[in-house]
């Protein structure tokens, strides 16, 4: 797999981590994160201490691997010598260097400056440390005796090491932990007890609650606006990753002045994305957490956002896709800058690749795929690699000519075959099809591969801010690789973490299996987590936006987020959004023997709890007669202290309407099925039944009321995270699906339209489905009224 260590790399780098004095479990954990492994490895060697060095170096070493700013790597060599040669011995005044760096980034500095912002040859004798130490305790004296082992020791030490910052801390704190003593004395069971909060009398306790009303807790500015990590356009000529070649150079990623300057130019400044699916299948929630960033970065900082079809293979592009994945970007708010195609820039394309072979950085491969991947793995070079130039360029035009055969010949980029990296051995850039191409028709029987293509058309674009999940962070070497290799201007390129939800799948081959294989009923079957499924189940878009926001633009790469948290987003919306009707799913008829039959009284029923009396449109009519039906659920023959529904003998309230009283039960043969319930109603209103229910009545003397059909769906599979299982799809949920054809509705519902949204009380939020008729309408249960994420948190 692509940037994964095998089982020797990993034990060479663990051998190699305890050399610099890591302690075992973390040297461990290191190797098991690439990421930080490889920075590591860079720091090691650039710092040439591969044989081995002290634990105080060894551990500063980690801290730079971990914590250097990304925009001033070019400095990093520097700091190195000085943490080698011991001029920089403390964490104190490791962060010190860290944050001047931080600040300098790739411009040039002062050495004297640094030294003073580190403290490089302040030595604090341990008389200054335990001096300072005794002058911060007195100052402070009368809260430490107040407060004893309760004292915030962490204030303290703050307060010393603002006097001396480059003090060791560890003696400042041996020091501090023997003046406590001093002045305390042992510890006492009084120190150790955990402080009651007392009780306020109704005074102090208004007094809280205007505090609390007037200064309430403020959410971060990260909270309020996820896109401020981003850099500014014109900060893009900071080096922000470093390509290591496996024969000891280094390539410092960055833009020339004048590259920066003619894209600054050509876009005015402003910040430009790109949104760049693939034409190959439906949109997914994932692709919702990528619209998000990319096109609300843009619009956040007052730029434009590409939508940009990566067709690249014209094996797998459909014009059904084309057309849905612009229709569903409109329908999740997002308004594109420009719709463009790869195959816009295929003529660009391929005269850049044939200045590829020019400069020496490309050669016609004809390796089988077998082949390449054997010399892959053994990190070989292709025979065809050394090839002259001129006759890989005679070969590549034979191939765009389509005088060679598909399969015989590729064009591949001389990159780096012995590099750590795998996304580094020779890449192809460009295979033979004989396949006409939807967008570009028949001019073109070569096509340029993702890692060719993708990275050069971002720097046509002048695309400012290239963002993608975090499985290509491993294929950012390669491109800015090719971009340096072509003298293109090169955008900053950042990772995220992918967008994974529980109880489904996401990947398009899967998701493309359940609907060939007709486990499911097309791409917007509303069990999916496509994005036309869900809008499909009556998710709106809003909803999935507020989602993808609360969940953040995070780089944690082994993340799921459960299922929960989307459906409290989608009740949070539908609760104030949706009208509240009544439907009764499973009806038991109910005859009310204390009403006369035919007459109809019609009642005022709330679309909304907080409708108000004197507003006409927040109700509904319902009719109530002597007919009526309740859920089968809501009756049972023994009653209990804690069901609320109707039993014999016992009263319940129709909601909108009167208490009822069970009267009598009409069973089946069977002595067990019910068929029918006798009952008497309160028109008064004197009783006070603890239950209430929802129900339905016959619209007019002799007619059943609406029936509709009603669609529950649940989740898809039964485990969390199916995608893991050898046998996914046997982890189908066989009850992820359950058809009722026959409900009854109120009246209100006759008229209601495809898309329309409600709550059906004590039951869920429901949609009209597209499948609905003037004869029968269908309903999508969208989510059920349970909420267990918003009681945990948000």
């Amino acid at each position: 797999m692509p940037g994964k260590e095998d089982s020797s790399d990993k034990e060479k780098h663990l051998e190699l981590f305890l050399k610099i004095g890591l302690d075992e479990r973390t040297a461990r954990n290191t190797v098991a994160n690439n990421k930080v492994t490889a920075n590591l490895v860079s720091v090691i060697h650039e710092a040439d201490v591969t044989d081995g060095c002290s634990r105080t170096v060894g551990n500063l070493l980690y801290t730079v691997a971990t914590k250097y700013p990304a925009n001033a790597l070019v400095h990093r060599p520097t700091l190195l010598e000085y943490i080698v040669s011991s001029k920089i011995k403390t964490t104190a005044q490791l962060d010190s260097a860290l944050s001047f760096f931080a600040s300098t980034a790739s411009d040039d500095f002062k050495l004297n400056e640094f030294e003073e912002a580190c403290g490089v040859g302040v030595e604090v004798s341990v008389e200054e440390i335990e001096q300072t130490v005794s002058e911060v305790f007195e100052e402070n004296k009368n809260v430490i005796l107040e407060q004893r082992y309760r004292t915030n020791v962490g204030e303290l030490l703050g307060h010393i090491r603002k006097r001396r910052p480059w003090a060791d801390l560890k003696i400042v704190k041996q020091f501090v932990d023997k003046k406590l003593y001093d002045i305390l004395g042992e510890r006492t069971a009084a120190d150790d007890e955990k402080t009651s909060k007392k009780k306020k009398d109704k005074p102090d306790k208004i007094e809280v609650k205007a505090i609390a009303v007037v200064t309430p807790e403020q959410p971060s500015e990260e909270e309020l606006n996820p896109f401020l990590i981003f850099p500014q356009p014109e900060e893009n000529f900071k080096v922000h990753t470093e390509v290591f070649f496996s024969e000891g150079s280094v390539l410092r990623c960055c833009n020339t002045k004048e590259l920066l300057e003619k894209h600054l130019k050509a876009t005015g400044g402003k910040v430009l994305t790109r949104f760049p699916p693939e034409p190959n299948g439906y949109l997914h929630i994932g692709h919702a957490k990528a619209m998000f960033i990319d096109f609300g970065l843009a619009k956040e900082r007052g730029g434009g956002c590409y939508l940009r079809y990566d067709d690249t293979n014209p094996q797998a592009e459909k014009k059904e896709y084309i057309d849905h994945i612009e229709e569903i970007v409109h329908w999740m708010g997002w308004e594109p800058l420009k719709i463009t195609y790869t195959s816009d820039y295929f003529q660009d394309l391929y005269d850049l690749a044939v200045e590829l072979i020019r400069r020496g950085h490309a050669y016609v491969d004809h390796q089988t795929p077998d082949e390449i991947k054997e010399y892959r793995e053994k990190k070989m070079n292709s025979p065809w690699r050394d090839r002259p130039v001129a006759e890989s360029l005679k070969l590549f035009d034979d191939m765009r000519k389509g005088l060679i055969e598909e399969g015989k010949a590729t064009l591949r980029m001389k990159q780096d075959m012995q590099s750590d990296n795998y996304n580094m051995y020779d890449l192809i850039a460009y295979r033979i099809k004989f396949t006409p191409h939807p967008h570009a028709g028949d001019k073109w029987c070569i096509y340029p591969s993702y890692d060719y293509a993708h990275c050069i058309v971002d720097s046509l674009e002048n695309i400012t801010h290239s963002l993608c999940t975090l499985e290509f962070e491993t294929r950012r070497a390669s491109y800015y690789w090719l971009l340096h290799a072509l003298g293109l201007y090169q955008p900053y390129v950042w990772e995220y973490s992918r967008l994974n939800v529980t109880n489904t799948v996401m990947s398009k081959r899967k998701l493309n299996r359940l609907v060939t294989e007709k486990w499911v009923d097309g791409w917007d079957d509303p069990r999916l987590m496509t994005l036309a499924g869900l809008r499909r189940r009556g998710v709106t878009s809003t909803s999935i936006n507020a989602f993808v926001r609360g969940v953040g633009i995070t780089r944690s790469d082994n993340s799921t987020i459960n299922l929960d948290r989307l459906e409290y987003h989608i009740r949070e919306e539908l609760n104030k959004t949706a009208p509240r009707v009544m439907v009764v799913l499973h009806p038991l008829k109910v005859v009310i023997t204390n009403l006369e039959a035919g007459s109809i009284i019609d009642l005022d029923a709330k679309k909304r709890p907080e409708a108000q009396s004197d507003d006409a449109s927040a109700f509904y009519k319902v009719p109530f007669c002597n007919i009526v039906y309740i859920e089968h659920s809501d009756f049972r023959m023994k009653d209990s202290k804690d069901y609320y529904g109707l039993a014999p003998g016992k009263s319940v309230l129709l909601r909108y309407a009167f208490p009822i009283k069970c009267t009598d039960v009409i069973l089946a043969d069977d002595k067990e099925t019910v068929l029918e319930i006798r009952a008497e109603y309160d028109p008064s209103k004197k009783t006070k039944p603890k239950g209430v229910l929802h129900w339905v009545a016959e619209p007019s003397p002799g007619v059943d009321p609406l029936r509709v059909e009603v669609r529950l769906f649940d989740k898809l599979f039964r485990s969390e995270n199916p995608a893991e299982l050898d046998d996914w799809l046997a982890d189908l949920n066989p009850q992820s699906k359950v058809l009722i054809p026959s409900a009854y509705a109120v009246p209100f519902l006759q008229n209601a339209a495809i898309g329309d949204r409600f709550q059906f009380e004590r039951l869920g939020y429901f949609v009209v489905d597209r499948e609905s008729t003037p004869e029968k309408l269908v309903f999508n249960r969208t989510v059920t009224l349970r909420d267990s994420y918003g009681k945990g948190g948000k």
